[in-house]
């Protein structure tokens, strides 16, 4: 056998030490909000002691973490040096939205049923955590690497912007790689994404009792018309396309609105959150401001209302740099051969942590286990889950590129 066929065959050896790993991940949860992390970095770290693998444990300041609206992060780093060379970064995030309404699987139970896990985190991104850490046994075990270094990055805020994660560990010269690779899905390699803009929205009116609204300014009405102009956009933005294959257009959404005190109170005070999504040609800081300045003057032109927007998040777009190339073009070959199938080098409508990789100079891409898309893993909806074959797969994927990256 050829050095690929033997690290297929090492992973199909112990890929039921695989599953159970990605199962033991599963089930410590990691909801964020409210972001209690750091049991699931413990948790790793101690597994990983299990394979060999000693991972520094980086615990960001309390008051660092309270800011970025988490409870507690430990990042991990685990440093494979095998002599000088390339320095190839795998990045998985552990923190996930919570479970919601509507399993029928233990959200935290790892169950296996019909060749799938379900789980939390099973498909985003626990999964990856078990890819690429199993990824670089293989490596060790069969290529036996003597130049270049692996390092695994599991972080814990990458649904808070990654400013806690990825970016503080860049901040404080903790990581500095060549190369990078963050966790994604199997049948494709993601060499661009879309930023995303966060704001929270607070309209104040007055607040009276509903037998005499007329004393009062109806904060709920106020939000209602600004809703409205803000809605209006979407129909505005499906004239903006991008020249990035699997990206299409911005678009808006509101995700959450709360306010007013009781039924028979008009409300005085209204908030909502807004999730705006740009294109890789946008700029956002003309997006933001635009998105303000139409904000304030729909507020302006109603009597008794002011408002005040506040930035939530700003994740920018990922660029690709030139320095991918030996990625995508290790992937997509043994993808390829792997899969049975071509895979593509494209956008994503998503956000992600390699932005910020990119952001510092570092070529990165997205790859790991999952579906071809989001909806089909289910996502951050109820039975998250995930096809054990495509994480076989990918860890394949993945173990032949860095041998190809590190021998």
């Amino acid at each position: 056998m050829n050095t690929y066929e033997q690290l297929d065959a090492w992973i199909d050896a112990h890929f039921d030490e695989q599953v159970h790993f990605l199962q033991e991940l599963i089930r410590v949860p990691t909801d964020t909000p409210p972001g209690n992390n750091t049991p699931h970095a413990e948790r790793t770290a101690e597994l990983l002691h299990g394979f060999g693998f000693d991972a520094e444990k980086h615990a960001v300041p309390e008051a660092e973490v309270r800011t970025a609206g988490l409870e507690t992060i430990t990042n991990l780093v685990v440093r494979r040096k095998y002599g000088e060379g390339t320095t190839v970064l795998l990045n998985a995030h552990g923190d996930v939205v919570p479970p919601g309404e509507g399993w029928t699987k233990n959200p935290y139970g790892g169950e296996i049923e019909d060749g799938k896990i379900y789980g939390r985190a099973a498909a985003v991104s626990k999964c990856d955590f078990s890819t690429y850490t199993f990824a670089v046994r293989a490596l060790e075990a069969v290529a036996k690497p003597t130049h270049g270094s692996v390092e695994l990055l599991f972080t814990y805020d990458e649904e808070f912007g990654g400013e806690v994660g990825p970016a503080w560990l860049l901040q404080h010269k903790i990581i500095k790689p060549d190369l990078m690779v963050a966790a994604g899905f199997s049948y494709q390699v993601i060499t661009a994404h879309n930023g995303c803009l966060q704001m929270e929205v607070t309209v104040h009116g007055k607040m009276a009792h509903a037998a005499i609204p007329a004393s009062g300014v109806d904060a709920l009405q106020a939000a209602n018309h600004i809703l409205t102009a803000l809605y209006a956009q979407n129909t505005l933005y499906q004239s903006i396309t991008s020249k990035v294959e699997g990206i299409t257009h911005p678009y808006l959404n509101i995700g959450t609105i709360e306010g007013g005190t009781n039924t028979n109170v008009v409300p005085g005070r209204v908030s909502f959150k807004l999730d705006r999504r740009m294109i890789p040609e946008e700029n956002p800081t003309e997006v933001e401001a635009t998105l303000r300045q139409l904000i304030q003057d729909t507020a302006a032109a109603l009597p008794g209302i002011t408002v005040d927007i506040k930035r939530i998040l700003l994740a920018r777009a990922l660029q690709p740099l030139p320095g991918n190339r030996p990625l995508v073009d290790a992937i997509q070959k043994h993808g390829e051969q792997v899969f049975g199938e071509p895979i593509p080098a494209l956008g994503t409508p998503l956000y992600t942590d390699v932005r910020l990789f990119c952001e510092a100079g570092i070529p990165g891409v997205i790859y790991g286990a999952g579906p071809r898309t989001v909806l089909e893993s289910h996502a951050k909806r109820a039975d998250e889950r995930l096809d054990l074959e495509d994480l076989r797969r990918a860890t394949k994927v993945m173990a032949r590129t860095l041998s190809d990256l590190l021998i």
